[in-house]
């Protein structure tokens, strides 16, 4: 009771619960590691088509600072202008399969993290977002001081793994100096790729433990009260006792259409007390016998009491009682392994009700 009073979250989220904070657009994702796998696709993609690429920047470099060779116009702002749009399109082309690329691998993960989501609901206005004490408490809130230190621990891990390959490389820095820029520019391009490729790889192994945090938070969010998961299952289910209510009743409109078939019925057989099942048997409408009424205990009880008021005839044979209480529907008609027997038994009431042999009309 103290814990339903004090409201604590212990339950966790139903699937309702799920689905409309999904529509809220209340997700959990890894930004890391949609990152850290973007950027291995990309510096792998770097690798694969860097001699292209480098090839590329060395020719726009050369054309352009060789003052564009086999030019003879007099330089003007309009050929500054035109000369800048020609390097923008040609470095654009360089780098258009890296960019196509990456924009597919952020895409993907994300993807596969989140799947297709639509969430509208998550663009509607909230004064909670402007609202100045309200943004004071998401700063100084313990989410905010843990996304701080798992900050702090990426840019240390980072910033070693760069610093310990910037050293490795320091003794080739020298030696550029003295080569010439095409060189340079090549040493300066597979440098590049080393260090961004470990940085990756560093990120890639920080990453998952990024993704199981935000499952870890996003679930924790998510937890519901006992009291909650109540009062979602009444709008859901509906009132258990509403429920229990109705079920009542349709058991004693069952029941009470049952007794007046009983009026109707010829015989009942009984067990004696346990079981008792009414049957019906109208010449020319049913081929069978009809079994309009069963019970069992209680309902036994009452099937006896209406059929001794209206003069139905009560005999007891436990075998027959038995098989077609387990074996018939009430509405079913006599299988074909009790014929003999439920026959025998209507010929029985038949002599009973005519004892002179009386022809039936």
């Amino acid at each position: 009771m103290s814990e339903e009073r004090s409201g604590e979250r212990t339950e966790r989220a139903t699937p309702k619960k799920r689905k409309e904070a999904r529509e809220r657009g209340q997700i959990f994702k890894s930004a890391d590691l949609v990152a850290a796998f973007s950027m291995l696709v990309l510096f792998g993609t770097l690798s694969l088509f860097g001699s292209f690429m480098l090839n590329g920047f060395k020719r726009l470099y050369i054309h352009f600072l060789s003052g564009g060779a086999g030019t003879t116009e007099k330089f003007s702002l309009a050929l500054a202008n035109a000369a800048f749009k020609t390097a923008v399109i040609e470095y654009l082309i360089i780098m258009l399969p890296v960019l196509a690329v990456a924009f597919a691998a952020a895409m993907l993960f994300n993807y596969l993290q989140v799947g297709f989501l639509f969430a509208p609901k998550a663009l509607e206005p909230k004064f909670s977002r402007i609202s100045m004490i309200e943004g004071f408490k998401r700063i100084f809130s313990k989410k905010t001081l843990i996304e701080l230190i798992k900050s702090l621990i990426r840019l240390a891990v980072l910033a070693k793994v760069a610093y310990d390959e910037y050293n490795k490389q320091l003794l080739k820095i020298p030696v550029l100096m003295q080569g010439d820029l095409l060189t340079a520019a090549d040493t300066g391009w597979r440098l590049m790729l080393g260090i961004g490729l470990k940085l990756a790889l560093a990120l890639a192994i920080l990453a998952p433990f990024d993704y199981l945090y935000q499952w870890w938070r996003y679930e924790k969010d998510l937890m519901m009260t006992k009291q909650e998961v109540r009062d979602e299952y009444k709008l859901t289910e509906g009132d258990p006792q509403i429920k229990g209510r109705i079920r009542q009743k349709q058991r004693q409109m069952s029941s009470m259409r049952m007794m007046q078939a009983v009026a109707e019925a010829d015989v009942v057989i009984t067990n004696p007390t346990e079981l008792a099942v009414a049957l019906s048997y109208k010449e020319g409408k049913t081929s069978a016998p009809v079994v309009v009424a069963k019970g069992q205990d209680y309902i036994a009880k009452k099937i006896r009491e209406e059929a001794k008021l209206n003069n139905i005839e009560l005999v007891e044979n436990k075998p027959v009682a038995r098989q077609l209480y387990y074996m018939c529907d009430i509405g079913s008609e006599v299988p074909e392994e009790l014929y003999q027997a439920v026959a025998e038994i209507l010929a029985y009431v038949y002599r009973l009700k005519h004892p002179q042999g009386e022809v039936k009309r």
